[in-house]
């Protein structure tokens, strides 16, 4: 009985999303409510918990990349520097690029103009106000770099497409 209620869910986020003008590659998993704004695009093999996008700047995910619940990315800023206090109207988009394989933990918030390299991890609860490279293990506020993901490990396991 679950299992059927997690599905017709996970159907059901689908739904949303797609009717959101979402761009996506085979075996998209939405397990969450999302709400997306501008352009996005996500590569095949994307699972996500729950996410928001919110900007005009546009998002760009890899393949093989997952998602935790909680998941928020901005991408335009508001112009600080223009005719009024402390802000005006004008917005200043800059696109997210998140590439193949990322696994990005639960409640992080990832800034305008970010990207995030290839196989890289970023801990529960990140804000992730800089790019992050690729292998990299990277957590906190502003999110830093922790260690490295072995890169022969990762070569081995993208080369046999063990992928989940």
């Amino acid at each position: 009985m679950k299992s059927m209620l997690r599905r017709a869910l996970s159907h059901f986020f689908l739904l949303c999303a797609r009717s959101s003008g979402l761009s996506y590659g085979a075996g998209l998993r939405i397990n969450g409510f999302c709400r997306f704004s501008g352009t996005v695009q996500l590569g095949k093999n994307v699972h996500i918990n729950g996410c928001r996008v919110y900007g005009q700047g546009g998002v760009t995910v890899g393949s093989n990349c997952h998602f935790a619940k909680g998941l928020v990315i901005l991408t335009q800023n508001h112009n600080y520097r223009g005719r009024k206090l402390p802000y005006d109207e004008s917005i200043i988009p800059k696109p997210v690029v998140i590439h193949d394989n990322v696994w990005i933990g639960l409640n992080v918030m990832v800034l305008p103009g970010v990207t995030i390299g290839e196989g890289a991890i970023i801990q529960a609860g990140s804000v992730v106000s800089m790019s992050i490279a690729p292998l990299s293990i990277a957590g906190g506020n502003p999110a830093k770099l922790i260690k490295s993901r072995d890169q022969n490990h990762y070569k081995m396991l993208v080369q046999d497409e063990a992928f989940h």
